[in-house]
Order: C-alpha cells, then structure tokens, then sequence
C-alpha cells in the first residue's frame, strides 16, 4: 500500500501571517511537490493568487472536473472561496481533496490555510472519512499567533475582527468566546509560531510565550518568527496522524456539531482597472476603517509608472505593503481588493477610491 500524503493543517486569527508562512515555505521548498488548498472569506482569491505568485508551483496543473463553486489554478494552488473550511468540508473539501488524490503520485505533501475564523478540529475529523482517509493524513497543526497582538493584551490587532471570529463561534453565550476560540486553536496544535516577533522587545516576546504556553498540551513547541520565515523542515514532518488521536486536543466545542457564520459579516471585492498612488491609497484605506467596521483589507494595487505589482494588506490599524512581481505581459494592471466587515457599504467603499487621484 502507498504511503499516505501528509497533510499539514496551518490556523490562526486574522491577520496572523498564515499567508506569508506558506509563501516563504513554498519559495523554499527543497524539491518538495507541495499543493495548497487556501480558504479565503470572499470571491478573489488574494490569498491563492499570492502565494502562486511565489513562482515554485507546477505549471502543469488544469483542470475543469470540479463543481462550479471550486477554483484550481494552473499551479498546485487549490482555492475554495465561499467561507470557513470547518463548516464547508461536506460541500467543498471532499471533492477537491478526491481530485489532489487523482494526482497523488505527484505530491509528497498538502497544505491547508484555515480561514482566521476556522475551529480545527472540525477539519481534522473530516480526515476520517472513508473515501479519504486510506490516502492521507493529519502530518501536524500549526497555529499561528500574532505576538504583537497578544503582547497588547487583545490576540488578534484589531478587536472588531475578534468580534467577528466570535460571531463566527458556534457559542454565542460563552462569556469569553474570543479567548475560547485562541484556546480552541492553541489546543489543537502540534507547534505554534510566535510571528512578527521584530515588533517586540525580548522581554515581551518571553511574556507572550508563558502566555501561550499555559495553553498548549506538554510537549508543544513554541517558535518565534519574523514574516513566517522559518526552515521547512521546521514546519513538515511531524508524523502526528492527528485524526487518530483528537481525544487527546480537548477543546472548548467537543460537544457541537454544527455552527452558522453571522449573516453580517461579509466581504466586499473590488476591481479597478486603475492605478493608484500607494500613500494616497493608504490613508484613504485607513480612513475606511475608521469609518466602516472593516477587518481585514488585502489585494493588489497597480502603482503608476510602476512595472511590479503591490502588494497591500492591512488589519485594523496596521497596515503594510510590498512588491511582489512584474505584471505579465498579458495581465491587465488592475486595482484588486477585498475588504471582510459587518454590514459593509460597497457603494461608498468604490466611491471613496475612485475619488482618488492617480
């Protein structure tokens, strides 16, 4: 019998830095044949079209089997784009984990990216479905936490993104549900990554860690990072088979079956087929956060006489920005964002940007 193909499970808030941890991963892969699927809260897969962007991925990779509400790449890149992976892996997971195992003499491993609002071990159980479940397994979990945020005493940078992973928690009536959410995925990982440890001194980084320590089962290990740049071989090869051993992650939704996002919540995709000045566009953003209950802001930015794309994303008050590769000759230099709130203005949101001077 083949071997199973590990699978390494990647959670953590909004804003965490999962995106960038996969991308430095898949920039430095060491030969490895990686797939990823990423779930992403709304329709462009900003997320997905990043990572590709890393330029390490298969080029040989097309095919129009799936549903309709499934999107593949020409890369190893899988996208699923309508919501958090542990609600949707009855619709979406199964089929597109079935189509990666058509091709599974072609992978040595699968990496999942959690939506920030996912539980994990809803997911991890789907591992042992029967069509599946002969062919891969849970290789580990890795949560990721912002150490800045938790040094602030918040978790996450922005606390109206942590009322939305609340609203997203099945328990409504739980008296500390943001604070049961980061146990939820503390308790489930196999190493947890301290990330944007630049942004705090030593001392501080050393109080968040026995902070996040008192969480963790015995034996996890915990690692400090700056932008997810760590050893691959740091983040593969646990050999954990999670999906064997879930009894042992307690956490605080054993008992629940299923849970609904907040209807409110939603996101807000834009394309402009504009450039924009990168300084202006950024204040008129943060201007937008302070005016609409906005999350999370990402997307690519075409700047004028600029021949590399922008890349901008931003988490409540934090913003940042960097050029990620050229245009292709055939690529429309287009403004592409996506903003995830609670009951979002879309209209005022394309008028504010439009207004913009290039």
């Amino acid at each position: 019998m083949a071997a199973k193909i590990p699978v390494t499970i990647i959670t953590g808030f909004l804003g965490s830095g999962k995106t960038t941890l996969i991308r430095h991963l898949l920039q430095n892969n060491q030969g490895r044949r990686i797939a990823v699927l990423v779930n992403e809260f709304g329709e462009l897969g900003i997320d997905g079209d990043l990572l590709r962007s890393c330029q390490v991925c298969d080029d040989d990779t097309s095919t129009d089997e799936l549903a309709t509400a499934l999107t593949i790449s020409p890369s190893n890149i899988v996208e699923l784009t309508n919501g958090c992976l542990c609600c949707t892996v009855q619709e979406e997971f199964l089929p597109v984990m079935l189509e990666l195992l058509k091709r599974r003499e072609s992978l040595d491993c699968i990496l999942i990216e959690t939506s920030g609002l996912a539980l994990p071990k809803p997911l991890v159980k789907a591992f042992r479905w029967h069509e599946i479940s002969h062919a891969v397994t849970v290789d580990g979990v890795i949560t990721v936490v912002d150490c800045e945020a938790v040094s602030t005493g918040t978790i996450a940078t922005d606390l109206q993104a942590l009322e939305a992973q609340r609203q997203a928690d099945p328990s409504l009536d739980h008296e500390t549900p943001i604070q049961e959410l980061f146990e939820d995925q503390l308790a489930c990982a196999d190493l947890v990554i301290l990330n944007k440890a630049d942004l705090v001194d030593a001392q501080t980084q050393g109080q968040v860690e026995q902070l996040v320590r008192q969480e963790l089962p015995k034996g996890v290990k915990i690692v400090s990072s700056q932008h997810g740049q760590l050893d691959p071989n740091l983040l593969l090869g646990f050999q954990a088979a999670v999906e064997d051993h879930l009894s042992s992650r307690s956490s605080h939704h054993d008992e629940e079956e299923d849970h609904d996002h907040d209807d409110e919540i939603t996101s807000v995709h834009l394309v402009l087929d504009r450039a924009f000045d990168p300084t202006l566009l950024r204040q008129q953003l943060e201007t937008l956060v302070q005016e609409q209950e906005i999350y999370r802001i990402k997307g690519f930015v075409a700047v004028p006489q600029k021949p590399m794309r922008l890349v901008m994303q931003g988490v409540g008050k934090r913003f940042d920005q960097f050029y990620d590769r050229p245009w292709q000759p055939e690529e429309l230099k287009q403004t592409r964002l996506v903003f995830i709130g609670r009951a979002l203005d879309a209209a005022q949101i394309e008028i504010q940007l439009t207004a913009l001077p290039v």
